[in-house]
């Protein structure tokens, strides 16, 4: 069997829910289980919204804004004013009220999870009810219902031996016979709430789908050609990878390529299934094939990282920076759950470069300021270069200001102003 996993571009709108669907029936011949994100931009929406309920501000023209969103797709799908689909709509969308009513008295990381999984779940039943009109036999199924986590919401951890058990026990017979729709990003923790595996992880969705089911391959639909050496909105000249070893994706991925989230490659790895990156648009281009593989990249991989914080802490007495001082650092990172991106450190001071979350980091900062002199610059760029070149060093760089530089065998990277 395999897995497939849709994007929101591939779904933000009528057109390109024809086209996914046709895209799944071309490969109906074989079990087949689709994972599916949020159409468009509707998690960004949701977030909007989540954000004007805590506020106490109203929210009601933003959620008819997205209602009529997803309203005008499902007419462009569905000739039959009367089919369920509409009756669905109309009740993902109550339930997405009343979990805005109740935002104000909830923790918010935890209302934060029930919010936005509605995007997953409308956009799944909206493609599967198109997919059953086309002929062909399939089944809405909640990721919930499967997904096992812990209740660390917005980075929740898998469950693994529960989450494999369900998913053979009930899944494996349905895909003797049907086609299973399913959403990504979303499970359920052990207290019953909805939980979220961390923004853009419907890549890793499928690869849980696929690690637990042993299947032959997940392909990932995109709307590029496969994993390119760089952005193409930053790069007018990228080069397309046709193959790339699990290792150099995993790579890749913690540094910031967003083209796969950084949590897919793992289980696929262990269990050698190869990860496939290919574009909806040209559905018969065979994009990239990543897989165990001594493979060498034909290009060096260029990767840029917005928003990021660069904080130094500073010994105050001029004594050596010791493994003490790292390990009450290093222990503070842990427990806010931040992640280092480049770190450097010199004789008496260390310097960290991280995401720019304002709350986490100014958390930190504080938590700190009374052992550490501290500096630091907010609104940075990390420019990763993986397997570089002196000449490409030399292009990337110029006319840069940069604040942090470090270089190893195969990887350069600068923190620079943006």
């Amino acid at each position: 069997m395999k897995v497939f996993k849709f994007g929101g571009a591939s779904v933000k709108d009528a057109e390109g829910v024809k086209n996914v669907v046709r895209i799944i029936q071309s490969h109906s011949d074989e079990p087949l289980l689709v994972v599916v994100s949020a159409m468009g931009k509707t998690t960004n929406a949701l977030e909007v919204l989540l954000q004007l309920s805590v506020e106490h501000q109203s929210y009601a023209e933003k959620i008819n804004e997205l209602y009529e969103y997803h309203l005008q797709i499902v007419k462009g799908l569905f000739e039959d004013i009367h089919h369920e689909v509409h009756f669905f709509l109309a009740q993902r969308f109550q339930s997405l009220t009343r979990a805005l009513q109740k935002a104000r008295r909830q923790e918010y990381n935890q209302v934060y999870d029930e919010v936005v999984a509605h995007g997953e779940l409308i956009s799944s039943g909206i493609v599967q009810a198109y997919l059953a009109q086309q002929g062909a036999a399939s089944r809405w199924v909640d990721a919930r219902s499967y997904i096992s986590t812990n209740n660390l919401h917005r980075e929740a951890q898998i469950n693994w031996p529960l989450t494999s058990s369900r998913i053979n026990r009930d899944l494996a017979p349905i895909l003797e016979g049907e086609i299973v729709i399913t959403q990504g990003f979303i499970g359920k923790s052990s207290d019953g709430h909805t939980t979220t595996l961390g923004r853009e992880g419907s890549d890793f969705s499928a690869a849980i789908f696929a690690a637990s089911l042993n299947a032959a391959s997940v392909t990932i639909w995109k709307d590029v050609p496969g994993v390119l050496n760089a952005d193409p909105k930053r790069l007018a000249s990228t080069v397309l990878y046709p193959e790339l070893s699990y290792y150099d994706a995993a790579e890749m991925t913690y540094f910031g390529a967003s083209v796969i989230h950084p949590k897919t490659i793992k289980p696929l790895a262990n269990q050698q299934i190869p990860l496939l990156v290919r574009s909806f648009k040209h559905p018969d281009e065979p994009g990239t094939r990543i897989h165990q593989s001594q493979v060498v990249p034909p290009a060096p991989a260029i990767i840029f990282k917005q928003d990021q914080t660069l904080i130094t802490f500073n010994i105050r007495d001029f004594s050596f920076i010791t493994e003490r001082n790292m390990s009450s650092i290093f222990y503070l990172l842990d427990l806010m759950h931040i992640k280092i991106n480049v770190m450097q450190n010199s004789a008496i001071s260390v310097s960290i470069c991280i995401d720019g979350n304002t709350s986490k980091n100014e958390a930190l900062i504080n938590s700190l300021s009374s052992e550490y002199d501290i500096r630091f610059n907010t609104g940075l760029s990390l420019l990763t270069i993986k397997n570089y070149t002196e000449e490409t060093i030399a292009e990337m760089s110029r006319d840069k200001e940069i604040l942090l530089e470090q270089r190893t065998r195969h990887t350069y990277q600068i923190v620079v102003r943006s």
